[in-house]
């Protein structure tokens, strides 16, 4: 996706838009940052990460030999942002495929964005320089990153990538002030062992014990196509092992209509009923629980 011309790396994907859609913000996932409301989502071919078992691997995956000429059409930055306020969206997301790999179009978009009042989002594996991130960091406002697992060798052998730069890229979005949520697909046999899960759960709490944790159910898919269906019981299993991990807000992802509520950390009523993407009802006070008075973590 990029091309290195006497020393210097061009982007071959700027004008290479491939998927633009209107999506609730709850699909990235984001539970706890403007629930209920629109993000203008959209994204160019290329990943740094090669997941075998990649949900978007028609776009992400796209061949590196060069016999094809990359697909995408261009649309301008201004575009893009009319686009949303045209939506009625109130943030924009950089989706799909991985947003660094677009970082000057994020980066061109994500100024235009904030100068018309609407709130950036990057949904991420993580992999960024520090330098990539205290970037785009005055123009970005929530993240949902993946960790795909707790292991180096996941990393390598299903993902051709490491886990220690997600590691860090974590705990720097949380020095930022970025709000961020983290998601950890479930695939049985490979990142699904209590003892994995319990180090990924104690490692988010150890960065900060209100940043929500959705644990997805993974369906076969890509290269990965012979592999089971997550069990249900894996999810609530993994579930329960965060919050003993003391998290406060753990989801249920892919199984519309379990464990997706919000539960207040306090008091442990329900203050967000949903269905899949749905907010079905908000019981709250602005960023309070209605029951107990208790804050309720992000940005409401």
């Amino acid at each position: 996706m990029r091309e290195n011309r006497d020393g210097i790396l061009y982007s071959l994907v700027y004008d290479k838009v491939i998927a633009r859609h209107v999506d609730p913000v709850e699909k990235k996932p984001l539970f706890h940052f403007k629930p209920n409301s629109l993000t203008y989502s959209f994204a160019t071919p290329g990943c740094n990460f090669r997941c075998k078992h990649c949900q978007n691997a028609d776009i992400s995956q796209f061949p590196l030999q060069g016999s094809q000429p990359l697909p995408g059409n261009p649309v301008s930055p201004s575009e893009i942002v009319h686009a949303a306020l045209e939506n009625n969206c109130t943030s924009i997301s950089y989706t799909y495929t991985e947003p660094t790999i677009f970082f000057e179009l994020a980066y061109d978009t994500a100024r235009l964005a904030v100068e018309a009042g609407l709130a950036n989002i990057f949904v991420t594996n993580g992999y960024l320089t520090p330098v990539a991130l205290k970037t785009i960091t005055p123009y970005l406002h929530a993240a949902n990153i993946d960790l795909k697992s707790f292991s180096d060798d996941f990393y390598r052998t299903v993902c051709g990538a490491r886990l220690a730069p997600v590691l860090e890229a974590i705990q720097e979005y949380k020095n930022t002030g970025i709000w961020i949520e983290l998601t950890t697909l479930l695939i049985p046999g490979y990142n699904d062992s209590t003892d994995e899960l319990r180090k990924m759960a104690g490692f988010i709490a150890s960065i900060g014990k209100e940043i929500p944790w959705h644990l997805s159910r993974f369906y076969p898919r890509y290269l990965l196509k012979n592999e089971p269906t997550t069990p249900i019981e894996t999810i609530s299993r993994a579930r329960q092992i965060g919050l003993d991990a003391g998290l406060r807000y753990v989801y249920e992802g892919n199984i519309p209509g379990q464990g997706e509520d919000t539960i207040c950390w306090n008091c442990r009523k329900t203050i967000v009923k949903r269905f899949g993407y749905q907010v079905l009802q908000q019981t709250m006070k602005e960023n309070r629980c209605s029951f107990c008075n208790a804050a309720i973590d992000g940005i409401w």
